[in-house]
């Protein structure tokens, strides 16, 4: 019974420390971090996610700290740096880069899901052809760029437009002004700029990067990029324990995202130009005063003496707040739709919004081309708002266990934080002013 009960309390004991093993090494990885819609984001693939996203940051750290030692007695661009780093060490908080890798994750699910409702789907070749581009490798020869929009002229100014954008008298009959203060800040600048060259910042000699020789180029052979992709593959699972299939998932998933918002895009017929209005407005305090402004307006008085007498908003003022054109999603709600709203040279009653009171006069109402850069926003601001709509009707369940199994490697390196503290200190030191040297005790100072 000695020998019985023994064995039994081994195998326990066993069972125990296996079980324990199991847990630690494969059972809590498998634990879901957050559900969506009923599909698991586990806790590997989230803090694989995380290891990456922490990687990226500490090499964009790492590359501005070395090129800044190109430019180390600057002290505008030190300044710049220490700016850049700065927000790179609040990125890599724990709660702040788990939570956004974690919505990127969860956005993937919901992209996925939807991309399966759609029949969009991604192929074993598209993910093999997506890791040869990662590296750099085109067997077919490097793809043409896409061309860009074409930019066309914009409208002619209607009488009407013509009539409300009119100069006032009084700023045509001071133009000799003008010309005189665009003269004199370059000859004022351009006699003090020997001064200004003198501040500098003492560069930090260990930290001068060596230059390293130049490379000779080398055809870049398919036998080349199997090499290259086996060595960063192997380093990326030793450094980060992220694997290759942790790699083809998020290449995957940056294909099913373009697959699926290309879609999306075309359903919700976002095309290279938009609906936008011209607008120009007062901003007052209170109602009262926007009721005392459009009354003014209604009696003839001019709308750039009133927009300069009274309104609060001082970036446009001067130019009888003339705020351009703007599209849908860009002011206030509750002052784009009421100039939405508006025909040409119509004002609007008072409107209320986060600013104060407007007086709004819409000056032009069209559809206008997009520029390449504002199409691409125009796109992706359409796309996010078309996932969070997706998201909000979706199940989502985030698990609170997430916030204690954020990785914190790889971290900021040691010498960038060495770097940033030097840097500060003598940041301030060139800020503070020279102080007088001290009077000699006994003497009287010259008048």
């Amino acid at each position: 019974m000695i020998t019985i009960g023994a064995i039994i309390v081994l195998v326990v004991v066993i069972g125990l420390i296996g079980y324990g093993v199991l847990n630690e090494r494969v059972l809590k990885g498998l634990q879901p971090v957050a559900i969506v819609n009923g599909d698991k984001i586990t806790t590997n693939a989230f803090q694989a996610q995380v290891r990456l996203a922490r990687q990226n940051l500490v090499t964009s750290a790492t590359q501005a700290y070395q090129f800044a030692q190109l430019f180390g007695n600057n002290p505008q661009f030190a300044s710049s740096t220490l700016s850049q780093l700065y927000q790179i060490q609040s990125q890599l908080q724990p709660t702040t880069i788990g939570n956004q890798v974690l919505d990127q994750l969860i956005q993937d699910k919901l992209i996925r899901q939807e991309a399966k409702r759609r029949g969009i789907t991604v192929s074993k070749e598209e993910v093999d052809k997506a890791v040869q581009e990662a590296f750099g490798y085109y067997p077919n020869g490097t793809p043409t760029p896409e061309p860009t929009l074409e930019v066309k002229p914009t409208s002619t100014l209607s009488p009407l437009q013509e009539t409300l954008t009119a100069p006032t008298p009084t700023s045509l009959a001071s133009p000799t002004p003008t010309a005189t203060l665009a003269i004199t800040p370059t000859a004022t600048l351009a006699a003090t700029a020997t001064p200004t060259a003198t501040a500098t910042i003492t560069p930090i000699p260990s930290a001068t990067p060596t230059s390293a020789p130049t490379p000779t180029p080398t055809e870049y052979t398919q036998q080349g990029f199997q090499n290259l992709y086996k060595t960063q593959v192997a380093q990326l699972k030793t450094n980060l324990n992220f694997s290759e299939s942790d790699l083809r998932y998020l290449l995957e998933s940056q294909l099913y995202r373009k697959k699926v918002m290309d879609a999306v895009l075309k359903e919700l017929k976002v095309g290279p130009e938009e609906e936008e209005v011209w607008a120009r407005h007062i901003l007052v305090p209170d109602e009262a005063t926007a009721n005392i402004v459009l009354e003014r307006l209604k009696a003839g008085d001019n709308w750039n003496d009133q927009a300069k007498k009274f309104s609060t908003d001082t970036a446009s003022k001067d130019s009888g707040g003339d705020l351009g054109w703007f599209g849908r999603g860009v002011m206030d709600p509750a002052f784009e739709k009421a100039a939405f709203a508006l025909g040409i040279g119509e004002i609007s009653q008072p409107v209320q919004s986060q600013f104060g009171w407007h007086i709004i006069q819409v000056l032009g109402h069209e559809v206008r081309p997009l520029s390449q850069s504002d199409y691409q926003q125009y796109q992706q601001k359409s796309f996010d708002d078309w996932i969070k709509a997706l998201r909000d009707k979706s199940k989502v369940e985030i698990r609170d266990v997430w916030q204690q199994v954020v990785p914190t490697d790889p971290v900021f390196p040691a010498d960038l934080e060495n770097y940033m503290q030097t840097m500060q200190q003598q940041l301030q030191q060139l800020s503070q002013p020279t102080q007088p040297a001290p009077l000699i005790t006994g003497t009287t100072p010259t008048p």
